[in-house]
Order: structure tokens, then C-alpha cells, then sequence
């Protein structure tokens, strides 16, 4: 009967990570189309997002990307980090579908085998590494420690994004966005945890800031990827930076199992796939030529 409700709940969780996806492919659109209405001298500075605030497609976006925080945190709250984070990588298929609609056209053969690869290299993973639900719950110094770390990690990658130039940059610029989205995952379970057990408490713990914090540090970190350079390059460095630091985020601090041995090797080739399915599906005439133009339906 246990098992029975793990397994439901793994469902659910995934099935939540899903629609949170679909909700961040629909942002991820939006901004990068409002991004390039934006003066490249505003790079790395915060009247980047002022500029932003006057367009009205950046402002669905964050419509959209509240949707999407508003899922994930549903299935981050019955579900893991290693299994929703990862899930979250459909974004890149569901972008591709949505520029697709929106010019009135569909993806083009090897388009929909990068969609293929990328959902069979998911599933495989996943059943492989069986990523179970947390064994503890991180003290204050692990906190402590994770924010330090994750700090450092994402200054130094910015540090050297902004001394580095051609795509360098934007892959440098994704990864740390990626990073901080991971770790703002973390503390979304943290808000979800204090919520369910006494929702008395949300406001006066220290969570729910730090949660807004590490998001909106996030949320820069992407409008600069977007804005550094083409899609081809950022997204696949986002899109796969961020499952691969939830799962390490959620193995150190939530003590979320994942399968080793034998099942390594189903991992890798699912892990494998999926890679295969972000690069190809980042290299679509869709996102090179059409992911900066695409119409906004009314």
C-alpha cells in the first residue's frame, strides 16, 4: 500500500513538473523575443530589467513564469528534487512545438526525433535512477553551506562570462543560471515543507526570502543569458545545467537516493539521450531563426 502511494505520488509530481515546463517554454519565449528589443550595451545591468518592465511581452512572460513556479512548487511538494528538476527539461521540446504554432507550421522530421530522444532519454533515466524521496532535512549550517557554495560557484561563472566573449559567454552566463535555479528549487521545497506542516510559520522564517532572493538573482542571470547571445548556445547549457545541479542538490541535502551499479549505465545512455535531444532541438531552425521574431497570439 506504501509503495502503491509512493508511486502515485512520484506521478503526480511528474505530471506537475510537466505542466510547469509547458508554463516556462511559453515564458522562455516571450522573453527572448522582448530581450531583443533591448540595447546589447545593457548587459549585465539592472536598467536591463527597467527596460524591460515598459514591454508588454516581457510582462506576459513573468505571467507565464509564475504559472510555472506555481506547479513546480506543487510538484516539488510531493515530489523530489531529482525527480522534478529533471523532468523540467520538456521545456525545451515544448518551446520548439510553441514556435511551431505559433508561425502555423509543425516541426520538421529530425525536429520531432530530437523530441523523441529527449522523452525517451528522460524516461530512461529516470526509471533508471529511481529517485527516491528525501532521507533528511538539511540543518542550518547545510544551508549555510549550500548558499555559499552555489554563490561562489555562480559568481566566478559570471565573472568569467563577462570577460569572455562569442558563445562562451552565454554557454558561462546558462550554467549559472541553471545552477540558480536548482538551488531556488531547493528552497521552494523548504517554503512547501514549513506550508504543510504549519503554515503559521512561512512568513516569519527565514525561507520564503531567501526563496525570493535566490529567484530574482536567478530570473537576472537568465534575462543576461538571453540577452548574450543566441539560443543555440544558452539554452542547452540552462537547460541542462539545472536538472543535472538538482539532482546533486538533492542527493547532498535532502538525501534523495539515486541507483548506482549496474543501473549507471541505463542512466548514462538515458542521460545520453537526452543531451542528444536538448543540442538538436537548441540548433532548430525554429529557435536560431524564428525563437527571437514569434508572433505573440492575441
Amino acid at each position: 500500500m506504501v509503495e502503491v502511494a509512493g508511486v502515485t505520488q512520484s506521478l503526480t509530481a511528474a505530471l506537475l513538473a510537466v505542466v510547469a515546463a509547458l508554463c516556462n517554454a511559453t515564458s522562455t519565449v516571450l522573453q527572448r523575443q522582448a530581450a531583443q528589443t533591448v540595447p546589447a550595451e545593457l548587459g549585465l545591468r539592472l536598467g536591463l530589467i527597467w527596460a524591460l518592465l515598459g514591454n508588454t511581452l516581457w510582462r506576459w512572460a513573468i505571467v507565464a513564469m509564475i504559472g510555472g513556479f506555481v506547479f513546480q512548487a506543487a510538484a516539488l511538494a510531493v515530489g523530489g528534487i531529482s525527480l522534478v528538476q529533471p523532468v523540467l527539461v520538456v521545456e525545451l521540446a515544448f518551446t520548439v512545438i510553441i514556435l511551431a504554432w505559433a508561425f502555423g507550421t509543425v516541426p520538421d522530421r529530425r525536429e520531432w526525433l530530437a523530441i523523441g530522444a529527449l522523452s525517451a532519454g528522460l524516461a530512461l533515466f529516470l526509471a533508471a535512477a529511481d529517485p527516491g524521496p528525501g532521507q533528511w532535512v538539511p540543518d542550518t549550517a547545510a544551508w549555510i553551506a549550500a548558499a555559499l557554495v552555489t554563490t561562489a560557484v555562480a559568481a566566478a561563472l559570471v565573472a568569467a562570462g563577462a570577460r569572455a566573449g562569442g558563445p562562451i559567454r552565454p554557454a558561462l552566463l546558462g550554467v549559472a543560471a541553471g545552477i540558480g535555479f536548482a538551488f531556488t528549487a531547493t528552497l521552494i521545497k523548504k517554503c512547501m515543507t514549513i506550508l504543510e506542516e504549519d503554515p503559521g510559520a512561512l512568513p516569519v522564517s527565514w525561507a520564503p526570502y531567501a526563496m525570493v532572493a535566490a529567484g530574482l538573482c536567478s530570473l537576472f542571470l537568465l534575462q543576461n543569458t538571453l540577452h548574450s547571445g543566441p539560443l543555440v548556445v544558452a539554452q542547452p547549457a540552462l537547460t541542462i545545467s539545472d536538472p543535472l545541479a538538482g539532482i546533486l542538490y538533492g542527493a547532498l541535502m535532502f538525501g534523495e537516493p539515486i541507483r548506482t551499479g549496474s543501473w549507471l549505465v541505463f542512466e548514462a545512455a538515458g542521460a545520453g539521450l537526452l543531451a542528444y535531444g536538448v543540442v538538436v532541438l537548441a540548433r532548430s531552425q525554429l529557435i536560431q531563426t524564428r525563437g527571437a521574431t514569434a508572433p505573440a497570439r492575441r
